[in-house]
């Protein structure tokens, strides 16, 4: 083995040792990286060189190489932040994103920084689309995974099919007309005078555009613990077939949705009974032969298995709507009787008064903002008070995550080492969860990397030396002949 070898030996350490620094520096360099992961060297001996010895051969080693530089892909802290579309992955997986320029080339990344863009992709800050599932009303996941991009800021309207009214009306109040129903007169200014009936409450409905209409349940003292009501209309508003051109013949029936009679228990106070009868029809309406304002209802009962009576109002602008009347006391075909809910219809003796009322539907809105939950789901805050989910941020794993290719950016690519993905529901399969809010910081211990640093400066120091001896040694052999 001749003695030039030695430099050989200090000159792979010298440059094994420069490209550990290399790796020190690029991670240190990423100390404050989000998502970042740190890389760690791994040396090792090269072929050693076998000699003679006195007792028979020995090996000397040629020095060392690099093995293996791999990454480290241990949690990073969280930091949180205002923006509720940062995301942090408190677990193993990575968020899936897409090239927009190319389908084909999906990447994968721990780096949760996202926003929308103004055309409602939700990308990363190299504008690489984020992928996951649609959500459907229920929260369920629908179809293959795909880019996320809203396709409309706006929640569109829903119409009514409930309107709830829960009252008391005081048994003690007194019977201020004959028949309730013909105290209404559509073409009067006011369709019914305050002096024909005992009680009344408004409800907001929204028909199938979104608008507003007001229906208003009228009720009056009918003969013993019978109420009768009617639920109405404007009239302006009432576009059922014929009923527009009706007002001008003097009709005064154009706005009455329905009437019906509230049977009370005399001692409980609670609904035993509810008749109704439904207007929809232009035969619902007729003039006297007189030629008076005269109405004549229809005489049958609107049929009722189970359920609630319903309502069917046409506003100008929407489609017909079916409204489910519910007082507080559904019908049971089972039990043959109406069951009354916890907070329903009462006659008690105190004043009237509206316990509860509500409606179903809403407006259009505006998106203002969204949410992102632990399961990856993205839900929207529209203006209306609508909360409606959107898409599932999905999450992906490798069997081998070493396998991965680095594209810079923060990014990884699939490789033939790192096998497929297996992707999946945040908190699934093996798969971490969402902190919506946050942002996993780097994982680099700048304190480890420190020291690396300087046992990595000392070797390099120690293999120069090996140079600048054999160097000396040399100059001694070279000069053993002067």
């Amino acid at each position: 083995m001749s003695l030039s070898s030695s430099l050989f030996s200090g000159i792979s350490g010298l440059s094994t040792l420069g490209n550990a620094m290399t790796v020190i520096g690029d991670n240190i360099a990423n100390v404050n990286t989000v998502g970042f992961k740190s890389s760690r060297v791994s040396f090792q001996d090269v072929l050693s060189q076998t000699v003679s010895t006195t007792a028979g051969t020995a090996q000397v080693g040629r020095g060392t190489s690099l093995a293996d530089i791999t990454s480290s892909f241990s949690q990073g802290s969280f930091e949180s932040t205002d923006s509720t579309t940062d995301l942090a992955i408190g677990g193993a997986g990575f968020f899936l994103v897409r090239d927009p320029s190319n389908l084909n080339n999906e990447y994968y990344t721990r780096a949760g920084q996202f926003r929308f863009d103004k055309d409602g992709n939700f990308i990363n800050p190299a504008g690489y689309i984020v992928r996951g599932w649609v959500l459907d009303q229920n929260g369920q996941d629908t179809g293959s995974i795909s880019d996320i991009t809203l396709s409309s800021f706006t929640s569109p309207p829903s119409a009514t099919d409930r309107m709830t009214v829960v009252t008391n009306l005081d048994s003690g109040a007194q019977d201020l007309s004959a028949a309730l129903h013909l105290e209404w007169d559509a073409q009067n200014a006011v369709p019914i005078a305050d002096t024909a009936y005992e009680y009344q409450t408004t409800v907001k409905l929204y028909d199938s555009l979104g608008d507003t209409h007001d229906l208003t349940v009228y009720y009056d003292v009918g003969t013993g613990s019978t109420w009768e009501f009617i639920v109405t209309c404007n009239p302006d508003e009432d576009n059922r077939a014929g009923a527009q051109t009706r007002l001008g013949l003097g009709d005064n029936g154009v706005g009455m949705l329905g009437r019906g009679e509230i049977v009370f228990n005399a001692s409980s106070g609670v609904i035993t009974d509810i008749n109704f009868w439904e207007f929809t029809h232009q035969t619902d309406y007729d003039l006297a032969e007189t030629g008076g304002p005269n109405w004549t209802p229809r005489s049958e009962l609107t049929d009722l298995t189970d359920g609630y009576f319903t309502l069917a109002p046409d506003f100008l602008g929407g489609s017909p709507l079916s409204v489910e009347l519910d007082f507080g006391s559904v019908y049971s075909s089972g039990a043959g009787a109406w069951l009354n809910d916890s907070l329903s219809t009462t006659q008690f003796a105190v004043s009237s008064t509206t316990i509860f009322q509500s409606a179903t539907g809403y407006g259009a809105g505006d998106l203002q903002s969204v949410t992102v939950g632990t399961d990856g789901a993205i839900t929207g805050q529209y203006s209306n008070g609508e909360v409606i989910p959107l898409y599932r941020v999905a999450l992906a794993k490798f069997q081998n995550v070493q396998g991965l290719h680095k594209e810079g950016g923060n990014l990884y690519r699939e490789t033939r080492l790192s096998g497929v993905p297996i992707t999946a529901r945040p908190g699934t399969n093996g798969l971490g969860s969402i902190a919506p809010n946050s942002l996993e910081q780097s994982n680099v211990d700048i304190a480890t990397e420190f020291v690396k640093m300087i046992a990595t400066q000392r070797g390099f120091q120690a293999n120069s030396k090996i140079i600048t001896v054999t160097d000396q040694m040399l100059a001694e052999l070279i000069n053993l002949k002067r």
